[in-house]
């Protein structure tokens, strides 16, 4: 496998512009002539699709949604970023890089977070353009506030509603294409595999979700945006449908596997309630910006809140990093919580829980102007909770939110597969071992709005077009493979011996382990136990998952069962990843590597690189590629945020 991240030459500043120029072109007439597949509609695929059909290409749209308009992207509640400096508060397009490479805790090309940063701004305009609702001053201007990580205000928002507004944006720029005949739309569709043929990739097999037939469908590239694998923890803010299945399909295709074990786990979120609660709830980081995060001095102190004097609470974050206070990014914020918690000094029923207090802000401002930047978030924990947080304060605690780790790609986002690329969540490129908090919109629009039309074109340029024919052997071994597979999993279809155990059994097996000993923190011993028992449990699952129905129907059952399969096999390569990587840095802690102050402890030396995994086939282990990661215009330092 050929790790060529293909940056351009010259300095930081000018590689976009050079990418461009040097970029061969297809000639308006000629772009008809080419289809291409995208594969997901939440932010970059919506955006990529409609970007791709206005300069004339014909796009085929696939999402396992009834509507593009449910992708996960939807759920995204706190803002976007963009280096606009409409505060005047010394932001630049060269801070949002390295606030954006210091997030990431330098695990990340400086070549594609400078780029990114350049297109925030294009980005504000795009959506403006589109009728995106964003916050504004009472003189008219776009509102901004802070995030995680940056001592500057640079995220655009809609109250908590940001993604949600922005995807319908981009699903208006989208169906405008589709009235214009340009793209064609197919919901209720799950790629199952994806076909290579002559070492591209031209086509992917489908299954209908509402009649369970498999369909082929060829094109001269493909496009995958179908976001992130944070399911494989079975509990995660993301939506019960996210899944690993089309990047663990491209994987097994030959594309290359980046960074899997980087996982963000997200600082506020409600916490866990009981034992078969199938998803969690996010609370927007924005609320870091009123809220103030404490916990009781005493260990075990149960008192209700409003019964603790304040010389009695622990503001611990503000206390350990006054310069950022509450708003240190997601990582530190969470390992700082497990670290209270796990002293005792937890609250709520299982101990497992911090308080965010609204309290002062309240005093502060007004009731008013605090419901008005956070009503419906308020009103959202509340429904939830039975608890009003204006009163009382929320109860928050980590959980996973957003995966690093994705398929490899280069500058171009293109994948170690010819003509499959990648955007979005589901490539690795430009966060690092960290993502900062409003940075996930900003380059699922950077990659669809900006990039992929002019990294696409010069692909085509070179490739040509090709047939369209889907009655050849690469599609016909493709389906035979999804075939067997689906079969394997209808095979136990009589429940009655009592052995057999539904999806979720496995699937909430494989997620305990992944949390306890792949997830906030991380060491040698548990690593190698996880990897000990995945194989045991994906044993289990292939004897005695019992899913009813049919495939040939409508079938929830077997859809869940497909990407729990999936889940399994991914989960390995996830583990070896995190034991591979004998360091800390960003989400992922080990514990063998922490300063004296349990902060992350990295090591340049041995792991400034991004670890690709290859499949080497079901019977034999990946094998580890490795590309370097060089820092021109950074140097990389211990992160402080004190």
């Amino acid at each position: 496998m050929q790790l060529d991240p293909r940056i351009p030459p010259g300095p930081l500043a000018e590689q976009w512009d050079n990418c461009r120029f040097a970029n061969k072109l297809v000639n308006p007439a000629n772009k008809r002539k080419f289809t291409i597949i995208v594969v997901g509609t939440g932010l970059a695929g919506a955006s990529a699709a409609a970007s791709l059909a206005e300069l004339g290409y014909n796009v085929l749209s696939f999402c396992i949604q009834d509507s593009p308009r449910r992708a996960h992207s939807i759920a995204a509640q706190g803002g976007i970023n963009a280096a606009k400096n409409y505060q005047n508060d010394g932001d630049s397009i060269f801070r949002l890089f390295y606030d954006t490479i210091k997030g990431g805790d330098f695990r990340s090309r400086e070549a594609n977070v400078y780029r990114l940063a350049q297109i925030s701004n294009n980005i504000i305009d795009q959506c403006v353009a589109l009728g995106v609702p964003f916050a504004r001053e009472y003189g008219g201007t776009l509102a901004n506030r802070s995030f995680g990580g940056a001592q500057v205000s640079r995220t655009f928002y809609a109250r908590g509603q940001t993604g949600q507004q922005l995807l319908l944006g981009a699903y208006s720029a989208l169906m405008r294409q589709a009235a214009a005949s340009r793209v064609k739309i197919f919901p209720r569709r799950e790629m199952m595999d994806l076909v290579v043929r002559d070492n591209r990739a031209r086509g992917i097999i489908c299954r209908n979700l509402v009649n369970g037939r498999l369909e082929r469908y060829s094109g001269d590239a493909v496009v995958l945006a179908t976001g992130g694998y944070g399911n494989v923890f079975y509990l995660s803010t993301n939506a019960m449908a996210c899944n690993v299945t089309a990047a663990w399909r491209a994987y097994r295709r030959g594309a290359g596997f980046a960074n899997p074990c980087f996982v963000q786990i997200h600082p506020t979120c409600i916490p866990v309630h009981g034992d078969y609660q199938s998803k969690l709830t996010l609370m927007s980081e924005s609320l870091r910006n009123d809220g103030r995060v404490w916990v009781p001095k005493n260990p075990g102190d149960r008192r209700d809140p409003a019964d603790i004097p304040e010389e009695e609470r622990d503001y611990y974050l503000e206390r350990r990093y006054p310069s950022f206070g509450n708003l240190v990014p997601r990582d530190v914020a969470s390992r700082n919580a497990k670290e209270v918690c796990d002293a005792g000094k937890g609250v709520g029923e299982t101990g497992l829980a911090v308080y965010l207090d609204f309290r002062d802000a309240i005093e502060r401002d007004g009731l008013d102007v605090i419901m008005k930047k956070y009503g419906n978030l308020f009103h959202m924990y509340e429904k939830i909770t039975a608890t009003d947080p204006t009163r009382t304060p929320m109860m928050i605690y980590p959980a996973v939110h957003y995966t690093m780790g994705g398929l490899w790609v280069d500058y171009h986002l293109m994948s170690t597969i010819d003509g499959l690329f990648v955007l979005g969540e589901a490539n690795f490129s430009d966060h690092g071992a960290n993502r900062l908090g409003a940075s996930a919109l900003m380059q699922g629009l950077a990659d669809g709005y900006f990039i992929i039309p002019y990294t696409m074109g010069n692909y085509l340029a070179s490739a040509g077009p090709g047939s369209l024919d889907t009655d050849h052997d690469g599609f016909r071994e493709a389906e035979s493979a999804v075939q067997e597979r689906l079969n394997r999993l209808m095979r136990n279809q009589d429940a009655r011996g009592g052995k057999l155990q539904t999806i979720d059994h496995y699937h909430r097996r494989l997620g305990k382990l992944l949390w306890d000993h792949c997830g906030m923190a991380r060491n040698r011993a548990g690593l190698r136990h996880a990897l000990d028992r995945i194989p045991e449990i994906r044993e289990e699952f292939w004897e005695n998952s019992y899913i009813p129905g049919s495939s040939q129907e409508l079938n929830q059952s077997l859809e869940r069962a497909g990407r729990v399969a999936d889940f399994l096999e991914f989960a390995e390569i996830m583990v070896l990843d995190a034991l591979e990587r004998e360091e800390s840095c960003g989400c992922h802690l080990r514990e063998e590597s922490q300063t004296e102050e349990h902060e992350a402890k990295r090591d340049d030396e041995h792991y400034a690189h991004v670890a690709v995994w290859e499949n080497q086939g079901a019977d034999s282990p990946p094998a580890l590629h490795r590309e370097p990661l060089r820092f021109e215009n950074v140097t990389p330092s211990q992160r402080s945020y004190k």
